[in-house]
C-alpha cells in the first residue's frame, strides 16, 4: 500500500469522496475554496505544521455534510458527525449578524446608560461572540482575534473604567474611552466582513 507524501493532497480528496453527491462545479468551487485557504493560511503562519493547518478547516465529512445541506441535498448526503443538520444549522445564521450585535452593544450602553441598557448590551455582545464563534465563516484564528478586539478588550476597558470610579460620570474622558472603544470594535466587524469566507 502507498503512503502519501502529501497531507493536503490526501485531505481534498478525502474532501471531494464525502462530497460526491455535490454536482461536479460546485465541488470543484468547495476544493478549489479549500485549497485556497489552505495556501494563504500557510503564507500568513509559514511556522504552522499542515497538519494543524488542516485541522483548523475541520472533518472532511463535517465540511462536506455542511455543503451539502447549503446546496439542499443535506438529505441525500450523509449525516454530519454531530447529527442530523448539525452543520446546516450553524450555516443559516448571516455573516452580518453576529458583527452588527458586537458592534451595536456599545453604541446600545451609551445610548442607554442605565439599567437596562448595560444589560441589553451585555447580552448582544455575549450573544454576538458565541454567533462569531460557531460560525463556519470565518477560521479559528479570525474568530479569535474578532473576539478578543470586539467583546473580551472592551469589556475588561469598561469593567477597569467602572471598578476604577471613573464611570459614566467622567464626561469627556469616559467619552473619549468609549468613541476609542467604538472604533476599535467598528474597525474589528470590517475587517470580519472582509475576510470572511463565502
Amino acid at each position: 500500500m502507498k503512503t502519501s507524501a502529501d497531507p493536503v493532497r490526501d485531505y481534498l480528496s478525502a474532501v471531494e469522496r464525502e462530497a460526491s453527491a455535490l454536482p461536479v462545479d460546485r465541488r470543484q468551487e468547495l476544493l478549489a475554496d479549500l485549497a485556497e485557504h489552505i495556501e494563504v493560511t500557510r503564507a500568513e503562519r509559514p511556522d504552522a505544521a499542515i497538519g494543524e493547518v488542516l485541522a483548523e478547516l475541520g472533518d472532511p465529512r463535517t465540511i462536506a455534510a455542511t455543503a451539502l445541506a447549503e446546496a439542499g441535498n443535506g438529505a441525500a448526503g450523509a449525516p454530519a458527525p454531530g447529527g442530523v443538520g448539525t452543520p446546516a444549522r450553524r450555516s443559516k445564521v448571516h455573516p452580518l449578524v453576529p458583527l452588527l450585535m458586537l458592534t451595536l452593544s456599545m453604541p446600545f450602553m451609551m445610548v442607554f446608560p442605565d439599567l437596562p441598557g448595560p444589560l441589553f448590551g451585555v447580552l448582544l455582545r455575549v450573544t454576538g461572540a458565541v454567533l462569531l464563534c460557531t460560525s463556519v465563516h470565518w477560521a479559528a484564528v479570525q474568530k479569535t482575534t474578532g473576539v478578543l478586539l470586539a467583546a473580551v478588550l472592551p469589556s475588561v476597558v469598561f469593567s477597569t473604567a467602572n471598578l476604577s470610579g471613573i464611570g459614566p460620570e467622567a464626561g469627556t474622558p469616559t467619552l473619549l474611552a468609549n468613541l476609542a472603544m467604538l472604533a476599535l470594535m467598528t474597525g474589528t466587524a470590517a475587517w470580519l466582513w472582509r475576510v470572511r469566507r463565502a
